[in-house]
């Protein structure tokens, strides 16, 4: 049977008719975190595991017991005919599922990447899941005021970063560039058909860049970007590109994707204008150039980094930040230190370069 609520609509169902009218006390009620259906993208299969009537419920320290009890005394045992208590993994054992805590505890243990005052080291260790699970979902109500001033304060990077991961997302494009044109040139089928992917992924991430949104992990990314106004243009190349063999065409689909971007980054008016070219690939040595086509990336980096105001972060080497960098997945950045070492690298580099 096809799915009759979204995850979104369940909860505030859920907050509205049943929990929020059991509550005595100034709270926030939200779903955010974790799931599918917080970004919008739950379905029929999302059903089979932690799916469900649930939301959070933020209180101060002094009320977590007796609104827990509320709540527990209040739920019924199913709503809009689905059941309220399952397993939960995290417990162990069937439970309801509505996470009664303080705010800043909720988002500690949860989102423990982005605390409540970030410096830039932070922002770049930051992964986009995370970003995205804090400011997509819900608000339900907010008398607490602090959720609401987390999801702000991270809503969009700071602008100097963003024309930083621009930048860098410049560069991982030019280089990438190349490669494909080398081995296509080589007759090597299989690298040129995996570099052709590398780079739609690489166009669809500069999408999300230009259009201000967060980017969601591997599962999603697809169905995210056809959400994106320009997906309706670049979605049709990156179509003919992953479909047809790899093309060394100076107006091939992914030369005229590039184009599209190009467009894109001078319409955000964050750098000086930039014409785009396509022209043959110069190597930088000995005069070398070779018939492989390429978008001038490095008029794009010049430009963005140039309007960089922070000195410091424009000399860092444009590695980019954490989804830039390494792969943002469940393992890493919820179950390693690895996003806490890497905000102390960036912050150790930022340090340097300012010197």
């Amino acid at each position: 049977m096809a799915m009759m609520w979204s995850g979104l609509d369940l909860a505030r169902g859920l907050y509205e008719e049943v929990v929020g009218p059991a509550l005595t006390v100034p709270h926030t009620a939200c779903l955010i975190g974790e799931g599918s259906e917080v970004i919008g993208f739950d379905t029929d299969r999302s059903t089979d595991h932690e799916w469900g009537p649930r939301l959070q419920v933020l209180v101060g320290e002094e009320a977590i017991a007796s609104t827990r009890i509320a709540v527990e005394e209040t739920l019924p045992d199913t709503f809009r005919g689905l059941p309220t208590r399952w397993f939960s993994l995290a417990a162990g054992q069937i439970t309801n599922h509505i996470d009664v805590d303080t705010t800043e505890r909720w988002l500690a243990q949860h989102l423990p990447t982005l605390p409540a005052d970030p410096d830039l080291a932070h922002w770049l260790a930051a992964p986009q899941q995370h970003l995205l699970q804090l400011t997509a979902g819900q608000v339900f109500r907010d008398d607490l005021g602090v959720l609401t001033h987390r999801r702000q304060t991270y809503a969009w990077y700071p602008d100097d970063l963003w024309r930083w991961l621009l930048a860098s997302q410049w560069h991982l494009i030019g280089n990438t560039e190349p490669l494909l044109g080398r081995t296509i040139d080589s007759g090597d089928r299989r690298g040129a058909r995996l570099l052709t992917a590398r780079l739609c992924q690489l166009v669809m991430e500069m999408a999300y860049l230009q259009q201000r949104r967060y980017q969601p992990y591997p599962k999603w990314i697809g169905a995210g970007f056809q959400r994106l106004p320009p997906a309706r243009v670049l979605g049709p190349l990156l179509d003919v590109a992953l479909d047809q063999e790899p093309t060394l065409r100076p107006d091939g689909p992914l030369q005229q994707a590039l184009l599209v971007l190009a467009t894109g980054h001078n319409a955000l008016e964050l750098s000086v204008p930039v014409e785009a070219t396509i022209t043959d690939f110069t190597v930088g040595v000995n005069d070398a150039v070779r018939p492989f086509p390429v978008l001038n990336t490095p008029a794009f980096i010049d430009a963005t980094v140039t309007s960089i105001t922070d000195p410091a972060l424009a000399k860092l080497p444009r590695v980019g930040a954490l989804d830039q960098l390494t792969h943002g997945d469940d393992q890493l950045i919820n179950f390693t230190s690895w996003p806490a070492e890497l905000a102390a690298s960036y912050r150790q580099m930022l340090t340097t370069a300012a010197t």
